[in-house]
């Protein structure tokens, strides 16, 4: 059986959400496209857009409306390094500081020599270089 998703949100300074026991999430993506994560997706890295990401949970459904990020899944886990929450799904932050240390943040991910990013095999699944994400 595949293990339900966690769901983490976070900013350069505070973690905004941490959630276990996921069913599935939604992203809005920057390309204009939307995202929908279930258990057992693929590994991925891609730029959010400001918006609600959704997920549902034994509880029910829920929204967390976020400033432009980066989405992560890896192992079971949903992770979207963000500046900030907005105060509705489609506007956008006021927290220019944030936004700065954000931008910095994710320059300095992306500028991180080879030895210490993330062996590719931990990237993509055994038998599948190249695949198709699920």
């Amino acid at each position: 059986m595949i293990p339900l998703l966690r769901l983490v949100a976070l900013t350069p300074v505070e973690t905004l959400l941490d959630v276990a026991g996921v069913a599935w999430v939604q992203a809005p993506l920057a390309d204009g496209g939307g995202l929908g994560v279930f258990p057992g997706h693929a590994p991925l890295l891609a730029e959010t857009a400001p918006g609600a990401v959704r997920y549902a949970t034994s509880e029910g459904e829920a929204e967390l409306a976020l400033d432009a990020g980066i989405l992560r899944i890896s192992d079971s886990v949903v992770m979207v390094f963000t500046s900030g929450a907005l105060d509705s799904p489609t506007g956008s932050s006021d927290f220019d500081g944030d936004a700065l240390r954000f931008e910095r943040l994710a320059q300095a991910l992306f500028r991180m020599p080879d030895s210490q990013a993330m062996p590719a095999s931990r990237l993509v699944p055994s038998g599948d270089a190249g695949g198709e994400e699920t």
